[in-house]
């Protein structure tokens, strides 16, 4: 066996051997030579250059160097965007798919699968909504039901002011909402005091702060209003027309005037009374009860996806800005409330009911974005809407959304979703990864499309998350 010394190889002989040997004195060597051989071009050049020189004559006033500009300020590096969501994008779940993906704070689009077409947006349609109802009706806004003494005694008359929200029970699904006991109670010690001794024969039930006969969307599925989710659009109504009074989803039923007036009735103990509808004449108020202000009524919009509450608000938006309250006002009321809250491009949206149910609201999904980035920094209108917005993993109806691969989304996003028999749509803003936020809008639209799809827009946004910044449109 040799030792480690003997095995290394020897070094070759000549130039290469000489500098393995003698590092040092080879340096300077080369050094040396080097030095000569510069030397050398440098007479030359000057020899060269005085010839030339000799034989002209230059006055030192035509000399002149010209100087290159140099910028103000050295541009920053610009980052390549590498990071693919295609993947998540292109999942067979999806028939097909609509979205963007901007820098919230610059408007960049970072990713784009047609986003400036127009296309149905399911609920996300009730953000605007919200934000339409803070800025024209104001968050502090209350809306009042109201009992009036007819135009002769023994007859009341029962009017509706837009809330569905007017309570049965103090178990109501609606948190602290005003109840009709408290209206009747109201109203029958202040008849009796105009008409003692003559009892209440008749009450009129007023719904007329807009058309009754424009209460339901022939766009809207009828399965929405017996599964529970969606009530007719009627200014008078008690309990958002639920059958179950205290849950979110209960089945509703087709007239809800009429189902308000036996309520009331009832609170006001009189069960042999008739009932009859038209409009208020008189001017005496007997009693009034009022609902929780419209930015608490928003809120509970949004948290729990209430289409009645969607409905009832849009409505009173178009009456507020003098229009009739019927749904071919919807699109006026909510583009100009919208457009007076700060988004210059709300005309370009067609919005034709206050809940998103039906397929005839047309909003490209750059809009969405738009709107939640804008959201996302506004102290207005936008800004408060925004606030109410569910966080993803954490409340409303995305508490139970971002689990399993999408898990590190959770609490990092505000959105508003959506979801037909056609559709699941997903729209808001998502603090990334690298700290960026990020605007999008998904929409996944087809027939009968399936649950799976919202896993897939979950697991999409969660790679938007990951790439963040780097995001690439590929």
């Amino acid at each position: 066996m040799t030792d480690s010394a003997s095995s290394e190889p020897k070094a070759p002989g000549g130039i290469r051997a000489f500098i393995a040997e003698h590092p040092t004195a080879s340096t300077v060597t080369v050094a040396a030579v080097l030095f000569a051989l510069l030397a050398g071009v440098a007479v030359f050049a000057g020899i060269s250059v005085g010839s030339v020189d000799s034989a002209v004559d230059v006055t030192p006033d035509e000399v002149t160097v010209e100087q290159r500009s140099q910028p103000d300020v050295t541009p920053d590096a610009v980052g390549i965007r590498t990071c693919s969501v295609d993947a998540f994008a292109s999942v067979d779940t999806f028939p097909s798919l609509a979205g963007v993906v901007t820098d919230a704070a610059s408007g960049e689009v970072l990713w784009d699968r047609s986003a400036e077409d127009a296309a149905s947006p399911a609920h996300i349609v009730t953000a605007f909504t919200a934000a339409a109802a803070l800025q024209t009706l104001g968050a502090d806004a209350r809306i009042s039901t109201t009992v009036i003494d007819g135009s002769q005694p023994g007859v009341i008359v029962l009017v509706g002011g837009g809330d569905p929200t007017l309570a049965t029970t103090n178990a109501s699904y609606y948190r602290d909402a005003p109840q009709i006991s408290d209206l009747a109670s109201q109203a029958m010690t202040r008849y009796e005091e105009l008409h003692p001794g003559v009892p209440i024969t008749e009450i009129v039930l007023d719904a007329s702060l807009w058309n009754v006969s424009d209460a339901w969307d022939s766009n809207w599925p009828e399965r929405e209003r017996t599964g529970g989710y969606h009530s007719s659009v009627t200014a008078l109504m008690v309990d958002g027309d639920r059958a179950d009074a205290t849950i979110a989803v209960s089945p509703r039923g087709t007239d809800p005037v009429k189902t308000a007036g036996e309520a009331f009735a009832q609170a006001a103990g009189l069960p042999a009374v008739t009932f009859s509808t038209g409009a208020a004449v008189g001017t005496t108020v007997l009693a009034e009860v009022k609902s929780q202000p419209v930015d608490v009524l928003v809120e509970q919009m949004l948290i729990s996806g209430d289409d009645s509450l969607a409905e009832a608000l849009a409505r009173l938006v178009s009456k507020k800005l003098g229009l009739s309250g019927a749904a071919n006002t919807l699109d006026q009321a909510i583009q100009s409330s919208l457009t007076d809250a700060g988004l210059e491009d709300a005309a370009t949206i067609t919005i034709t009911d206050g809940s998103g149910l039906s397929p005839k609201n047309q909003v490209p999904p750059l809009f969405v974005a738009q709107f939640m980035a804008k959201g996302s920094e506004d102290s207005g209108a936008l800004g408060a809407a925004f606030s109410m917005l569910p966080i993803g993993g954490k409340s409303g109806d995305l508490y139970n959304r971002f689990e399993g691969d999408a898990a590190a989304v959770e609490g990092q996003v505000v959105a508003k979703s959506g979801w037909t028999n056609q559709e699941h749509s997903l729209g808001g803003v998502l603090t990334a990864k690298d700290g960026t936020e990020l605007a999008f809008a998904f929409y996944a639209i087809g027939e009968g499309i399936s649950n799976d799809a919202r896993t897939a827009i979950d697991n999409l946004v969660a790679g938007v998350y990951a790439c963040g910044n780097g995001l690439s449109d590929y």
